[in-house]
């Protein structure tokens, strides 16, 4: 394994944060926009026998599926179409979703044939990279992520605009499914006596003192800074005793570039910092360096051979090795402390969990077209996640969260 170990004042956050700010996100978005837009007009052509009409990718066959796990969908609101639509929705998004978002599409238009017949799709769906900049270039309506977005693509569109995009969550990341937006779970050797832990805890072990948070990922608060007194470094301070009690702490996790498993825990464990413990051994994952699946296991398996070993990555990954164990996570010493399953992950009652997200233009004051609030409307209603619970990659949304992303679009 080739462990990278880090100083707290040279964090990969920190390194990449500098040269962000050394390229103007006007600059850097307008280029890419520019790219994309060309790009995306090509690949719409190749699309379609109407270069003028890129009609929506063949269903794969696993959405005809009708074997899924059962969820109970019924608190949440059914559609019901308020305005007839027509018109083309320029839908950009990730390979990784192109079976949810092309069912959403037919069953929006064949569902409800009489109100929308006249609505068509124009798709890209090559990563999650086209979004942003098919957004400021006009050439997208609606821009999936499998992963809450970037703070410098929110910065770079806030800049642009002059306001922040609309952000509505269409499902919740999975369980034990790789690429579909899973959520990270904590987890430690299956000697340590720890069983559980606060995310203020987290903090402590993995974290380190820092002078303010990003509040929302994009504007600095002070208010958010802590001092060296919680750092946790020695199982000791988690209250272990006996031949635990001086032992240090010793992390494995992934590396910090742009991993959305790494930008949550700097949002709900570290409130926004991004200052991490120097001692932790990153693990690269993906690229030249390493498969994402080879990665993910070698942090299970160093954990698994050091008694003194934490580290955090998809259950996917957690479950297959016995001999480390998945954390109950708190948001506060009063609990309750939840495990990590597919029913948690799914009502939400675990702290750190990962979702589908759409984005759109709105400026602030106007409302949506009807063509695109129909659309989404359809998504967040029962029907729509029935097609989240039968293409089985992604969970259905509560019917509490449903109803909070419907608010947004009014």
């Amino acid at each position: 394994m080739n462990a990278v170990t880090f100083s707290p004042s040279q964090t990969t956050a920190n390194r990449l944060g500098a040269s962000k700010r050394r390229i103007g996100p006007v600059v850097r978005l307008a280029l890419l926009a520019g790219c994309t837009a060309i790009f995306a007009a090509n690949f719409a052509r190749a699309q379609s026998s109407d270069p003028g009409t890129a009609q929506p990718r063949s269903i794969h066959s696993k959405l005809y599926k009708t074997t899924y796990h059962p969820w109970d969908l019924s608190a949440l609101p059914s559609y019901q179409p308020e305005e007839e639509t027509q018109g083309v929705i320029r839908f950009h998004g990730s390979q990784t979703a192109t079976n949810l978002l092309t069912l959403f599409e037919e069953r929006f238009r064949k569902a409800y044939r009489q109100h929308h017949h006249n609505i068509r799709f124009r798709n890209n769906f090559l990563s999650s990279p086209v979004t942003f900049s098919g957004l400021c270039a006009g050439t997208a309506d609606v821009g999936q992520v499998g992963h809450k977005a970037w703070p410098m693509d929110i910065r770079a569109f806030r800049e642009y605009f002059g306001y922040d995009p609309l952000e509505i969550i269409i499902a919740s990341g999975t369980y034990d499914i790789g690429g579909s937006t899973p959520s990270p779970a904590f987890f430690v050797n299956k000697n340590n006596p720890i069983s559980r832990l606060t995310l203020a805890q987290l903090d402590g072990i993995f974290g380190s003192q820092r002078t303010g948070g990003w509040r929302g990922g994009v504007d600095w608060d002070k208010s958010l800074a802590r001092g060296p007194e919680k750092n946790i470094r020695t199982w000791g301070q988690l209250g272990l005793t006996g031949e635990w009690a001086d032992k240090p702490i010793r992390l494995y996790g992934l590396d910090l570039t742009l991993s959305q498993w790494s930008l949550l825990v700097q949002e709900f464990v570290f409130q926004g910092g991004d200052k991490w413990n120097s001692a932790l051994k990153e693990i690269p994952r993906g690229g030249a360096v390493n498969d994402a699946a080879s990665a993910d296991d070698t942090i299970v398996a160093e954990v698994a051979k050091d008694p003194y070993g934490i580290g955090f990555i998809i259950m996917r990954a957690v479950q297959k090795n016995p001999g480390v164990k998945a954390l109950a996570l708190a948001r506060g010493p009063e609990g309750p402390y939840v495990l990590p399953t597919k029913e948690t992950f799914q009502n939400q009652t675990y702290p750190l969990l990962n979702y589908l997200y759409v984005y759109l233009n709105r400026p602030p004051g106007k409302p949506l077209a009807p063509r695109l609030k129909e659309f989404l409307k359809f998504i967040l209603s029962r029907e729509g996640q029935e097609c989240v619970a039968e293409d089985a990659q992604y969970l259905p949304l509560t019917a509490e969260l449903a109803r909070e992303q419907l608010a947004k679009l009014e």
